[in-house]
């Protein structure tokens, strides 16, 4: 059993993402246009990241949207406005601040979008006067990480050492919450808004210029001739291909779209095979980009990081029928070269659309 998300289900299909500019949600909306879906995007302007063009811009993406809001989750007004003149049939929320090392020099900006923003999101949502399904994007790192050797399930407690990752479990929290109180058929609730939250692996792949990323750090280095720093190369982490998450975001929701018991939380992440340190994943860069090395910068007194983090996607598997079609070396062969083709001048659209039918295609043999 390996069940796809349906494109039939898409084509025509109103969407709302928020997030739209970052990383994932570039892939995400590229995604979505592709299989004819109608997307508006609620974001901040992409950042601009030493490296390449914001994947956002460089995809041209604006000139295919339905509507190209940017704007802060923090104007909830605002949100509430463009949610309800838009109308969405499906809600994916990606916009956070999703960098742990950022966390550390400013908690407040990370709690405030990661945690205040999705409850404007959901407010606004609970507002909506028709049917709607959505999907909250969190992250592993909502578990209370307590360095062992076993995959955390959804019903594990939530915790988080660094702004970030406690920021994320609050949200999981609110998510929770609003469901709670508000999804159902009470009085006070509503039988027709349907949300679910989903936790995603250590996501890489083209398109990311992110700094104090481990893959763009690299490529960075890479296009310039430079050893890679690793900070950590002995932490472990569940790396998982970008579409591979995002395939489970649209299953996840198709599926809630026809049943709302699925309204829950839910993991996505590789086989357990692709639980591996960063070391090894940088030696995986290498043996794809030739001439290249990495020196060990690791730093004792360095903010805390996790140094061992697995999923178990039992309930994906069961619930959903999803499963990564990727392995690491898959993973890492197929980041690596996006990066290389694109730094010698291949047009990043055509390399993301390349990805997406491999990928489907991966599913069908």
């Amino acid at each position: 059993m390996n069940f796809s998300a349906n494109p039939e289900f898409w084509r025509g299909r109103r969407v709302w993402l928020s997030g739209h500019t970052g990383f994932k949600g570039s892939w995400l909306a590229l995604w979505l246009l592709h299989w004819g879906a109608i997307v508006e995007g609620y974001a901040l302007d992409p950042p601009q990241e030493p490296g390449g063009v914001p994947l956002y811009q460089d995809l041209a993406l604006s000139a295919d949207l339905a509507h190209d809001e940017r704007a802060d989750l923090a104007d909830l007004d605002r949100l509430v406005q463009r949610l309800q003149a838009y109308g969405p049939e499906v809600v994916f929320h990606l916009a956070a601040q999703p960098l742990v090392r950022r966390s550390y020099r400013e908690p407040l900006l990370t709690w405030q979008t990661n945690v205040l923003g999705t409850c404007h999101v959901l407010e606004a949502l609970r507002q909506l006067p028709d049917p709607c399904t959505a999907v909250f994007i969190t992250t592993d790192k909502v578990y209370e990480n307590r360095e062992w050797d076993f995959g955390y399930r959804e019903q594990d407690p939530l915790g988080g050492h660094d702004p970030y990752s406690s920021s994320k479990a609050a949200a999981e929290i609110a998510i929770s919450s609003w469901r709670s109180s508000f999804c159902g058929s009470t009085p006070h609730q509503r039988p027709d808004l349907r949300i679910a939250s989903a936790r995603a692996g250590n996501v890489i792949g083209g398109g990311d210029w992110a700094m104090d990323r481990i893959v763009p750090d690299a490529v960075r280095a890479l296009m310039v001739a430079e050893p890679i720093a690793v900070r950590s190369p002995k932490s472990t982490r569940p790396w998982q291909h970008v579409l591979e998450p995002l395939g489970g975001y649209l299953l996840l929701a198709e599926r809630l779209h026809e049943d709302a018991a699925l309204a829950s939380a839910f993991n996505f992440g590789p086989d357990r095979e692709a639980n591996r340190p960063v070391q090894r994943l940088v030696e995986g860069l290498l043996e794809h980009w030739p001439g290249g090395a990495w020196r060990d910068a690791s730093d004792p007194l360095a903010s805390h990081e996790a140094g061992r983090l697995d999923l178990t996607t039992d309930k994906a598997f069961h619930q959903l029928g999803w499963r990564p079609r990727w392995d690491f070396a898959t993973t890492v062969a197929e980041t690596t070269q996006w990066y290389r083709r694109f730094h010698h001048g291949e047009s990043s659209r055509e390399l993301c659309l390349e990805q997406i039918e491999r990928y489907l295609a991966k599913g069908q043999s």
